[in-house]
């Protein structure tokens, strides 16, 4: 075991969804960074989205923490590595600060980070004070550090709201409402990053913004607890994945990816939407995304279609989470209606919603061992296939996901952190 590190520290939380945590976390990240220092940032919870903003702003790696999908001793470890590099931790929340079991304020508690809690500011004043001091005093056990004002309309606007902060509150201060910051968003969240073309404009602008409202110092330090490096292990010695990538299947954890090069996987990143051969790989993985908005250019990539056809033929492993799984079928209806034949690997179709059809964390049982992940959809799959297993959510609601199998072909709506089970994250790719 290593010693304890220090690192100055913060968790920017708000009270709901749609506060502009990202945008906050984003400009944090990327004004800290153009003043030299080395930023890490975190996501809580099950995310893929907001990541890859945050990878842009900071420059470097975003990883998940969270108590259950994670757990305990993995986010300590993450945080501690961290420590050892970072001039700053910045870790967005999720949902609101209380939400969810658990939250962003049990992450905050159980790990000592004090809480920067953004507000939307808008068509509010006094107001925002009796929320601020909701939310610092709700739990007199959680550390505070302040208040951040977001969607501020003028200068005006911020003095009314720092001048209704009480018991010391501090004022952390205010980023514009003005156009050109915000991030975009779809049915899933965040637009991807790589999808806006000015991505680097807005965060230097919205970085510039709260340099030009707040003090940069950094926050006081929080001790990270001593963790027990990874030892690497070769449960994937010389296989090669193909790993799908590119504007319909992008969602992957970045600890997945550097957990299955730590078991000696060779990573080949292809794309289903433009490539017409599938690279010599032993193994497949369909991660998640936006495969309902390219449904029929994917349809329309016959040499592809039929490659991966070849591979599921031949008794070679495919793991498709979600997006990667809609592939499978044998056809993707989207919102307006429009429907397109894809793989037909998997018996069924699937029919995208206008809301939410299913949101929770997971623990699949699977006979290669138990992983943990979340599942987050606006489709809805009628298939005749009997699951192999079902997922369990800790938080009730409308969990026990489905997973499907055909061979060596497991699908599922379940987005799975291998980190969770590495012996069974291997188990399922390993030819």
């Amino acid at each position: 075991m290593s010693a304890p590190r220090q690192c100055p520290a913060v968790l920017i939380a708000a009270p709901a969804s749609g506060q502009g945590k990202t945008t906050v976390t984003a400009a944090l990240a990327r004004l800290h960074r153009n003043l030299g220092r080395k930023v890490r940032v975190f996501k809580c919870g099950p995310d893929f989205l907001d990541p890859m903003i945050l990878e842009r702003a900071s420059g470097a790696p975003v990883y998940q923490l969270d108590l259950w999908m994670i757990g305990a001793e993995e986010s300590r470890r993450l945080l501690w590595e961290a420590a050892g590099e970072a001039d700053l931790i910045l870790i967005e929340g999720v949902m609101g600060l209380f939400d969810g079991t658990p939250s962003s304020a049990d992450l905050a508690r159980h790990f000592g980070v004090p809480v920067l809690a953004v507000i939307d500011g808008t068509a509010m004043a006094q107001t925002f004070g009796a929320l601020a001091l909701g939310l610092a005093r709700y739990q007199p056990d959680l550390p505070f550090a302040g208040v951040l004002a977001n969607r501020v309309g003028s200068l005006r606007h911020a003095q009314l709201l720092e001048g209704s902060l009480t018991e010391g509150l501090r004022w952390y201060g205010g980023l514009s409402r003005e156009r050109g910051i915000e991030l975009p968003s779809r049915h899933l969240g965040l637009v991807q990053a790589s999808e806006l073309n000015d991505l680097d404009t807005r965060l230097d602008a919205a970085a510039q913004a709260l340099g030009d409202s707040c003090d940069a110092t950094l926050p006081p330090a929080v001790t990270f607890a001593q963790a027990q490096p990874l030892q690497p292990t070769a449960l994937l010695e010389g296989v090669r994945v193909g790993v799908a990538h590119d504007e319909a299947f992008a969602f992957t954890y970045g600890a997945n990816l550097e957990l299955l090069r730590r078991m000696g996987a060779q990573l080949v990143f292809f794309s289903p939407l433009h490539d017409q051969v599938l690279p010599t790989v032993d193994s497949l993985y369909l991660p998640g995304g936006y495969p309902e908005l390219h449904h029929h250019a994917l349809a329309a990539n016959a040499p592809m279609c039929q490659a991966i056809r070849a591979h599921h033929a031949q008794g070679k492993p495919l793991l498709a989470e979600c997006g990667g799984m809609l592939y499978l079928l044998e056809a993707l209806t989207d919102v307006a209606g429009e429907r397109a034949e894809l793989l037909g690997l998997l018996p069924g179709e699937a029919t995208m919603q206008k809301r939410l059809a299913a949101l929770a964390l997971q623990a699949v049982e699977l006979p290669e061992g138990t992983l943990r992940g979340h599942t987050y959809h606006h489709s809805l799959t009628s298939t005749t296939l009997e699951p192999v297993a079902r997922g369990l959510s800790p938080n009730g609601g409308r969990g026990n996901e489905a997973v499907y199998r055909l061979g060596r072909l497991t699908a599922s709506y379940v987005h799975f952190y291998f980190p969770s089970s590495p012996e069974a994250a291997a188990a399922l790719l390993r030819p």
